[in-house]
């Protein structure tokens, strides 16, 4: 105990700002990946062929390809082709472009829940295909994936840790954890104490999530 206490009076704000940073590369890779995945899957469901292909592509790749080796090809393999992305957002896009492919996947399953009456009486209304999959297939398919929604949440804050790989201005509770180890004896409670401050944050994560959950649950 009384190393943890030496541990947070030498090191205390240095973890408060990466755990700050943690969450906010947690924060941005997911609202970016959000966003992405709701696009993929409102493409998918659009009847163009060609379009669907490409797409079901897309999300078989970044839903299966390692994230590191991913973060490795656009640090290091996209400067080559003369494509040059600073340290900090190469791991946001890293983290973005595999929570958007598990986004649209989560989403397909939960529109697999929304009842084909529905949308065979938004047909009768004379609704257009993009109008359906906004207003009447999408909204529930959300409803029923908030907890695979929370889960991507944590893991993707799990995975902020891919940060400690290239070195970016500030550090991240992975990267400052492995710098105190190097330059201190303290290396085993620094990794306890950033243990614990994954925990909690996932901790808080699944909290809001079924909070959420119970808020939008659809009574069957």
């Amino acid at each position: 105990m009384g190393s943890v206490v030496r541990l947070l009076a030498d090191y205390g704000p240095a973890f408060g700002q990466a755990l700050l940073l943690t969450w906010k590369l947690t924060a941005i890779s997911f609202v970016a990946g959000f966003a992405l995945g709701i696009v993929v899957t409102v493409a998918l469901l659009l009847p163009l062929r060609p379009l669907r292909f490409v797409l079901t592509g897309y999300v078989e790749i970044f839903r299966n390809i390692p994230s590191v080796a991913l973060l490795v090809f656009i640090v290091f393999a996209l400067p080559d082709l003369q494509v040059l992305i600073d340290y900090e957002p190469s791991v946001i896009l890293t983290l973005a472009l595999v929570s958007s492919a598990f986004t649209a996947d989560y989403l397909r399953t939960g529109i697999n829940t929304v009842g084909e009456g529905q949308v065979q009486a938004a047909r009768s209304l004379g609704m257009s295909p993009l109008v359906i999959i906004s207003s009447v297939v999408l909204p529930q398919a959300l409803r029923s994936v908030v907890q695979p929604m929370t889960s991507l949440l944590i893991a993707l804050m799990l995975s902020t840790s891919l940060a400690s790989q290239v070195p970016l201005p500030g550090r991240e509770l992975t990267a400052l954890v492995a710098k105190i180890a190097n330059d201190s004896a303290a290396g085993i409670s620094a990794f306890a104490l950033a243990a614990a401050m994954y925990l909690a944050s996932g901790l808080l994560i699944a909290w809001a999530g079924a909070t959420l959950e119970k808020k939008v649950r659809i009574l069957r």
